[in-house]
């Protein structure tokens, strides 16, 4: 049995994507994965979802949000600040997961200040770090 329904990944780097994707199914982590490679499809896709009946979004709309920081037109504190722009719901809902390949102290003050950032991962995924995360 699935902890979650459904998992998000946004990385711009398609191995990773696919790694984590891996270690997500492994772990059972979750029914449905969907891969983003860039953060500006992910806003989009998930727009979109708000956009849908209210019992058919709660399906659809992933638990979590894995949301790699590094990345070429929009980063991953760009899609924090576009992500603070939709429904109340919706935000309710997706609990993200910082990912990053460097511990920076600065990345992780500033990903305190968004209310939907529970925790703060290296890359790529572990089964370790999936199997602890509760979130």
């Amino acid at each position: 049995m699935s902890k979650y329904q459904s998992v998000m990944l946004i990385d711009d780097n398609e191995i990773d994507n696919l790694i984590n994707q891996k270690m997500v199914e492994a772990a059972g982590l979750s029914k449905y994965i969907y891969t983003h490679t860039g953060a500006k499809s992910a806003i989009e896709f998930l727009k979109n979802i708000e956009q849908l009946e209210n019992d058919i979004v709660s399906g659809v709309l992933p638990d979590i949000i894995f949301l790699d920081i590094d990345m070429p037109l929009m980063d991953g504190f760009q899609f924090l600040e576009e992500f603070n722009k939709l429904k109340d719901s919706t935000k309710d809902k997706c609990k993200i997961v910082m990912l990053t390949s460097s511990i920076n102290p600065q990345d992780v003050s500033k990903s305190k200040k968004y209310d939907a950032v529970k925790k703060y991962l290296n890359k790529p995924l572990s089964q370790e770090s999936l199997t602890e995360l509760s979130i």
